[in-house]
């Protein structure tokens, strides 16, 4: 007999996606007085993933936990999460600090354990550093199986096949639960939360602890030492012939 469903799924507050980034003039890192900040778009696919898998059916979850680490600015995207159909979430509040990959696995490990969840789907990456390590570093802590950069996820029973794009087609893969799926950009389109739902969700639980709390203690491997803009293109040319493309290459030392 398959076991229910317990689903955590991480989200992260970044600069909204369609907004581009700027230096700050300490040259640190980007702006972020000012703009707007919204849930990481893998991290919604994440969560409109697991909203489907309880809409398609629903006695097999008991639960969809959202959980946020940063400052208490994030209890925003967790209103969000649960606006759109998350049951419950906390907020582990950091502050302003930075907090690398291994440290939020640590945290995440701890919730997971404190949820009793078996099954996390989470973003590949934040679209802020780009990592693309807490799914990875998350299993390998809990030591449970893993499929990441999922474009399909099929859920029988205790038994997961996620499907991943790779070059030149698809690969499947298949796993017992509990496990850890990161979700990609085309594995489905996340819904918007409606305003009905988003004060629904004001009555819904939101925990809020502390890194302290879960005995993870934030420290920083990396040092930033200068963020730049990319060096500007110049403009390209066009040319006629073969021959004049070969001339331009030569002048240009490319051939």
């Amino acid at each position: 007999m398959s076991s229910k469903l317990r689903i955590l799924v991480p989200v992260k507050r970044v600069i909204d996606f369609a907004i581009k980034p700027r230096i700050n003039k300490a040259q640190t890192g980007v702006e972020t007085k000012g703009v707007k900040f919204s849930i990481n778009p893998f991290c919604d696919i994440a969560l409109e993933e697991s909203i489907r898998i309880k809409e398609k059916d629903p006695n097999s979850v008991e639960k969809i936990h959202a959980v946020s680490i940063g400052s208490a600015k994030a209890k925003d995207v967790l209103r969000v999460a649960l606006a759109k159909g998350a049951d419950s979430s906390t907020l582990i509040d950091v502050g302003d600090q930075e907090v690398e990959p291994l440290q939020v696995a640590k945290m995440l490990k701890q919730v997971v354990e404190k949820e009793n969840s078996n099954l996390v789907i989470l973003g590949k990456q934040a679209i802020d550093d780009d990592s693309n390590q807490t799914g990875q570093m998350l299993a390998g802590l809990l030591n449970w199986p893993q499929a990441t950069n999922a474009s399909k996820v099929v859920i029988e029973g205790d038994s997961v096949s996620v499907t991943r794009e790779v070059d030149g087609g698809a690969d499947t893969l298949k796993a017992q639960l509990p496990m850890i799926i990161t979700t990609d950009l085309r594995l489905n389109e996340p819904r918007y939360a409606s305003l009905p739902n988003i004060m629904k969700a004001k009555k819904k639980p939101l925990e809020t602890l502390k890194s302290s709390d879960l005995g993870v203690e934030i420290e920083s491997r990396l040092e930033t030492l200068k963020v730049e803009e990319p060096p500007a293109r110049s403009a390209g040319i066009k040319v006629e012939t073969v021959d004049q493309l070969v001339e331009k290459l030569k002048e240009l030392k490319a051939i």
